[in-house]
């Protein structure tokens, strides 16, 4: 590096407005944003706090304006999607462990820890039907898509139901899982067909139409399953269990199609949904999303086959819900948390500006004066529009703020350049600096009228840095040079005496630290080729 500090005839800046930049400095990679990360950041977060207890089950209504139900304790909440505040509570006699709205919004169905289904009213919270046959606790109730007369159910007595809600009589008695039946879906392409996860490990496909009361299709999830849906074609059901998600090819006969598993604790519950840009837009695609107990959640392209968004929860999540009109994201966690997500709309802001004029009553919008060349405005029109897609944007240069040493270098004045950000304790600013002059060629002949105050502070800074790995290039050569150019002054002074000392110590001791580091290179090369053999 010390040929960069000998003159050579090359092209010279004359003028320097811009400032100084390390040229051995590496740029930091900053992470570009993707366009799934931008939508997950448009959610605006809220905790909803008032709840007793872990959150084991939450569904939206299908029917806008979607409200959603939390299961927690006793008590089944209801919430509002726009203020995601609490609309009304159902009581309950035992622990809610799971609910389902049916397809038109106005029914719910509410399972408990004693066995029982209670079927209420959404807008009146009355109990319209009960339904008691289990044995033992009921861990999922399911309205089918397309029906509003039946049930499906499954509990920790290995048995799964299928209800007729009007008479509240069980029409299938459905056997085949060996453990807990923890969780279930209903098709959304046919209201007779079901699926069902066991503690068993097993997920089983059921066709009410069928007469010997077997299942259609089992598959083995190689966990206990916790939680199981259908994804939107009606031909896959995606799996959670263990600390993966699976995804399941029904069509093909119940063939694993992929295994996500970038959790690290059990997956609890997971949903399938739409991204899009606002609500009423065209969705752009489907996603699978999934909590845990390491209270991550994910988001999972299942056409890409990739994980494309994560977020991490201050607390163990159990449960999952999506609206259908992609506005709301809600996790509900096992202190009794519900950690709520909502998009802003352009028309929720419309509606809530409406709102305010009808509560003050008509407002007529003010009429302008027509602008004339002899008004002030009219000599700012348009200033304040924003641009449309299409247009061409004209920006402002930026105004460059030049630091000391820069408004010296372009003014020429080399050696106060040096001499100033020698004094700063930024060391990347005086390698810039260096490196700048030795572009000029003035380096060395800065060095040569430097006083001895000055010739201190530059033999101060290269005790400190020439070692360092990222500029010893350039120090190393200029430390060579500076010895000897400004070898008789160093001698006639005390100060520049310790300075040097101070400088060979460091040098001593970078050399003896390169020693060992080959002592130890050469213990473990033998060692690394003997391995790389086996």
């Amino acid at each position: 590096m010390a040929d960069l500090l000998v003159e050579q005839p090359q092209e010279i800046t004359i003028s320097k407005t811009f400032p100084t930049k390390p040229k051995l400095k590496s740029k930091p990679k900053t992470p570009s944003k993707t366009p799934e990360s931008k939508y997950w950041s448009s959610f605006k977060s809220h905790q909803i706090s008032n709840l007793i207890s872990s959150i084991p089950s939450i569904d939206f209504s299908p029917i806008s304006p979607h409200h959603f139900a939390a299961a927690n304790s006793a008590s089944l909440t209801l919430f509002s999607p726009h203020t995601l505040s609490p609309a009304s509570t159902i009581s309950s006699s035992d622990v809610v462990t799971s609910c389902s709205f049916r397809c038109d919004g106005s029914l719910i169905a509410a399972s408990d820890l004693s066995g029982l289904i209670r079927v209420f009213d959404v807008k009146t919270r009355t109990p319209l039907r009960r339904l008691r046959s289990h044995a033992r606790p009921v861990r999922f109730v399911k309205y089918p898509l397309l029906d509003k007369l039946h049930l499906v159910s499954g509990g920790d007595d290995s048995v799964v139901k299928y209800w007729d809600v009007a008479g509240e009589s069980v029409v299938l008695d459905l056997y085949g899982h060996r453990d807990y039946v923890r969780c279930g879906d209903c098709s959304p392409t046919d209201g007779e067909m079901f699926v069902t996860g066991s503690y068993d490990h097993t997920v089983k496909l059921w066709d009410v139409r069928v007469d010997n009361k077997e299942s259609v299709i089992e598959v083995n999830h190689g966990n206990p399953v916790e939680d199981v849906i259908f994804l939107p074609s009606g031909g896959m059901v995606a799996t959670a269990g263990g600390n993966s998600v699976k995804i399941w090819d029904l069509i093909g006969g119940g063939k694993m199609v992929y295994s996500m598993e970038s959790h690290n604790k059990t997956v609890t519950s997971i949903c399938v949904g739409k991204v899009g840009k606002e609500s009423g837009e065209e969705a752009l695609q489907y996603r699978i999303f999934s909590v845990a107990l390491d209270g991550y959640m994910k988001v999972f392209d299942y056409a890409k086959m990739k994980v494309t968004h994560s977020m991490r929860f201050p607390a163990p999540l159990m449960s999952i819900g999506f609206s259908p009109d992609c506005m709301t994201r809600v996790i509900g966690s096992s202190n009794g948390i519900i950690f709520a997500g909502r998009r802003k709309a352009k028309e929720d802001v419309g509606e809530s500006k409406v709102g305010n004029f009808w509560a003050l009553g008509s407002v007529e919008e003010p009429q302008r004066r027509a602008l004339r060349p002899t008004y002030f405005r009219y000599f700012h029109r348009s200033q304040g529009e924003k641009p449309n897609e299409g247009d061409h944007l004209i920006m402002r240069q930026k105004k460059v703020k030049l630091a000391e040493h820069d408004k010296l270098l372009k003014k020429f004045r080399h050696k106060e350049a040096l001499v100033s950000v020698l004094g700063g304790k930024n060391t990347e600013n005086v390698v810039a600096v260096m490196e700048e002059l030795v572009a000029r060629r003035k380096l060395l002949k800065c060095v040569v009228n430097l006083d001895d105050e000055e010739l201190g502070l530059l033999l101060g800074f290269l005790h400190k840095h020439s070692t360092m790995p990222r500029h010893s290039g350039l120090l190393t050569g200029l430390t060579r040079k500076v010895l000897e150019m400004r070898a008789e002054d160093i001698r006639a002074s005390d100060a520049l005496k310790g300075h040097i000392r101070n400088l060979k110590r460091s040098v001593e001791e970078e050399i003896r630290i390169q020693h060992s580091l080959q002592e130890i290179q050469g213990v473990i090369s033998p060692l690394l080729r003997i391995a790389g053999r086996r």
